[in-house]
């Protein structure tokens, strides 16, 4: 029986698809290819997560990021300091504010 698939996955997966006795059909994709295939990821494992709040859903998002950030060429290093200089000048999300209105 053949079952589809067409999507991005992790590195071992077809490996471990054979040790259990599948035949997974891979190809490497293109830098445009792959580019596209990181965002389908990342909007399916952010809506795993969005669905479960299970911990390795927030492992699965943060690889993804990983990716993206180094497909684009920036190290996760860069982005994680970026994290700590915005939440340094604007804050984080603890306070639970949430922004209705302003009047100019």
């Amino acid at each position: 029986m053949k079952k589809e698939y067409y999507k991005l996955v992790r590195d071992n997966i077809p490996e471990i698809m054979r040790k259990e006795g599948e035949l997974p059909k891979t190809a490497v994709m293109t830098d445009k290819e792959y580019h596209n295939e990181l965002g389908l990821k990342l909007q399916e494992e952010c809506n795993e997560l969005l669905s479960s709040y299970d911990i390795s859903e927030f492992a699965d998002v943060l690889e993804v990021l990983e990716a993206i950030a180094k497909s684009q060429g920036i190290s996760w290093d860069k982005v994680l300091a970026e994290k700590v200089d915005k939440a340094k000048k604007k804050g984080k999300f603890d306070k639970k504010v949430f922004l209705m209105y302003s009047e100019c």
